[in-house]
């Protein structure tokens, strides 16, 4: 996977050229994250590159993006809890301390992560996980991805 849609993520999804995205969403695109170490760890991206905090949003997209993290959210806890007996949960966050643009992360969690992580935030995990190549997103996610995106699909399908 090349890099080069790493530097404007917002703009890459919108031409079609982000191989992250799961799903475009009523208010930004479902990606699946660049890096696996909690597997199915996923982002939602606000689909409007300028905005870098919820409260830009005019009440009624902000709404659409909380309701996307939510499917997100639940897409994952579906994929995750059929892919592995020991999920627990999700943790959904919305930080923006790195990334200059809005986005919310969805963290699955396991109750095979190390006794001093399993109950504490991701962040603690050791900062070489998130370059770690033995936990970037790679071909071995294929079923991870059709899983998220499958849910996706019946959770945000016409009534």
């Amino acid at each position: 996977m090349t890099s080069e849609w790493r530097t404007d993520r917002i703009g890459s999804a919108l031409r079609g050229e982000n191989p992250t995205v799961l799903r475009r969403l009523r208010a930004g695109f479902a990606v699946i994250g660049d890096v696996q170490f909690l597997p199915g760890y996923s982002v939602l991206l606000v689909d409007e590159p300028h905005v870098q905090r919820l409260s830009e949003l005019p009440r009624a997209k902000r709404l659409a993006f909380l309701s996307d993290m939510d499917v997100l959210g639940e897409a994952v806890e579906n994929a995750c809890r059929r892919l592995d007996p020991a999920f627990r949960r999700v943790n959904l966050e919305i930080l923006g301390n790195t990334d200059g643009f809005l986005h919310a992360h969805v963290w699955p969690r396991f109750e095979w992560e190390a006794t001093g992580l399993v109950h504490r935030p991701v962040w603690l995990y050791p900062r070489e996980n998130w370059s770690d190549e033995r936990y970037s997103l790679a071909a071995r996610h294929h079923t991870l991805r059709e899983e998220i995106s499958r849910d996706l699909d019946l959770l945000t399908a016409p009534v």
